[in-house]
């Protein structure tokens, strides 16, 4: 609706152009053509009717032929059009308000204020303070080797490179500094970046010991994506990404980044508002070592069909069966006198592998190689299955079978003979607050863990349970407790024997001081 105002500063605008001299008359006669298509866009619009358009018109011109002829006026004076004071304050108020808002959009007003740009940058980070005590049995084999052959009739022949501590507990301050962004893009497209401590030769912890001569502490890229989401049913994930995949700790380690690409499908039901599932499929590839000399580069596909089932209140069940391969990860012996096939001893190692000795150069020194394939078929759950206040209880299911096991193929590729050891299964309950939110928060523990030493590649497993590595039983206990807002401590027991081969029995003790932002 348009003020009695706005009609006034219309008719003298239209009415402007008569009575005016010659040198004004161009001008003016624009102006009115302007006013006349305002008024016409006005009737189209709907906010003024062509009844009153007409009437203004008129009423405008009744107006120029009433008023009498101006008086001639000399060459040198120079003649300025009269404007109303309620014009003036009209427009006033109507620049006034298009400034401010522009000034609000651009924010002119405050210079302490970042650019617009700048909101759709998001920053997180944490950083953990960690007391580890490794706590070794008394009756610990002294040299535990990473390559066991079984033969036969059950004896074990020890080869291999041994490792260095099996007896001696230590006691360490461990220190985790994460920082990350995310940028939106666009709204289908965001970029994610985020620097850590750690190494880039352990692709499983970023913890650093404290202790160093105070020297100072190493920062690695461990995340930088790009991820496209054109629709609510499609991800497109490229870069060095998050884990993908719904999993606990059985076969991949809380601290483990993707190299690759992964996509994501999802379709949703809604049974009602407080009932409702979604069905996933995630697909990736992952490049694990580029060789350059060869074209059997080492890589890992993964498929996995899940369900995610969100009932009434907080209840919810997730359900996933994946299947992943790994692509010219098995050592291939070298030639006498040669290393052509040096390359394929894996760059990482935990523990717990079935290896061979691939050198065949009695003059080099040996180098260990994986003795299995890994075609892993994995089967998890995660359920909540009670809630009261924010508190839940939840259970945790894995399982894990090694498919591309097969001990005749050990034996053709090194001579081996070995066992089945093939499985895994992970077992856990917690109770408690999902996240350490403020202070009072809470959450409790237990979980058994069973992983035997071909179940799953050691280089990707959990770093913390048995100190890393596969071959190995136990429990895990665990604590955590809010003390203030996004700060709270945590309390691991994680006591692990092997589960074939020499003994080695290992406690790990965790304290931890964590907070984030």
């Amino acid at each position: 609706m348009m003020s009695k105002k706005h009609w006034f500063a219309i008719a003298l605008l239209l009415a402007s152009t008569d009575g005016v001299y010659a040198g004004e008359k161009e001008d003016l006669t624009q102006l009115r053509d302007t006013t006349l298509s305002l008024i016409k866009l006005l009737v189209e619009q709907g906010v003024l009717g062509k009844d009153k358009a007409d009437a203004l018109i008129k009423q405008a011109q009744r107006q120029a032929h009433t008023d009498s002829a101006p008086a001639a006026v000399p060459e040198n004076v120079v003649r300025v059009p009269y404007v109303p004071e309620v014009v003036k304050k009209e427009m006033r108020e109507e620049i006034k308000k298009e400034v401010l808002a522009q000034a609000k959009t651009e924010r002119w007003g405050n210079p302490n204020t970042l650019p617009e740009w700048v909101e759709h940058i998001k920053w997180e980070g944490d950083l953990r303070l960690r007391g580890q005590n490794d706590l070794f049995q008394d009756d610990n084999y002294a040299f535990v080797p990473n390559y066991i052959e079984i033969n036969k009739k059950g004896d074990i022949t020890e080869t291999g490179n041994p490792y260095l501590n099996t007896t001696e507990d230590r006691r360490r301050v461990r220190l985790r500094a994460r920082l990350g962004m995310q940028a939106d893009v666009s709204s289908n497209v965001l970029v994610g970046m985020r620097v850590t401590t750690g190494n880039t030769a352990d692709p499983v912890s970023t913890n650093v010991t404290i202790g160093t001569s105070n020297n100072r502490y190493t920062a690695v890229f461990d995340r930088a994506f790009i991820r496209y989401e054109p629709s609510s049913w499609l991800t497109l994930n490229g870069g060095k990404m998050a884990n993908p995949w719904l999993n606990t700790d059985l076969v991949w380690d809380d601290d483990l980044n993707f190299d690759g690409v992964a996509a994501t499908l999802k379709h949703e039901n809604n049974f009602s508002l407080s009932r409702q599932w979604q069905a996933f499929v995630t697909l990736g590839a992952f490049p694990l070592q580029e060789v350059d000399l060869s074209p059997d580069d080492k890589w890992l596909y993964g498929a996995q069909l899940g369900l995610d089932f969100q009932g009434s209140g907080d209840r919810r069940a997730r359900m996933g069966v994946a299947y992943y391969s790994y692509r010219n990860t098995t050592g291939v012996r070298n030639a006498i006198g040669s290393h052509l096939q040096d390359f394929t001893a894996p760059e990482f190692l935990q523990k717990g592998n079935t290896l061979y000795n691939i050198s065949n150069d009695v003059d080099q020194p040996d180098l260990y190689a994986l003795a299995s394939d890994y075609t892993l078929l994995n089967v998890t759950g995660i359920f909540d299955v009670a809630t009261f206040g924010r508190a839940r209880v939840s259970l945790a299911g894995d399982y894990v079978k090694n498919i591309g096991f097969d001990d005749n193929e050990i034996e053709q590729r090194s001579g081996l003979t070995v066992a089945d050891r093939s499985t895994g299964y992970l077992g856990k309950l917690s109770v408690g607050m999902p996240d350490m939110k403020g202070r009072g928060d809470w959450q409790v523990s237990a979980a058994y863990k069973y992983l035997e030493g071909d179940a799953v590649l050691d280089a990707y497993t959990d770093s913390d349970f048995h100190l890393g590595g596969t071959n190995a039983k136990g429990w895990i206990m665990g604590g955590q407790y809010g003390v203030e807002r996004n700060t709270w401590l945590s309390l691991k027991w994680l006591s692990a024997d092997e589960i074939d081969g020499p003994p080695l029995a290992i406690d790990v003790l965790q304290l931890d001081l964590n907070t984030r932002f």
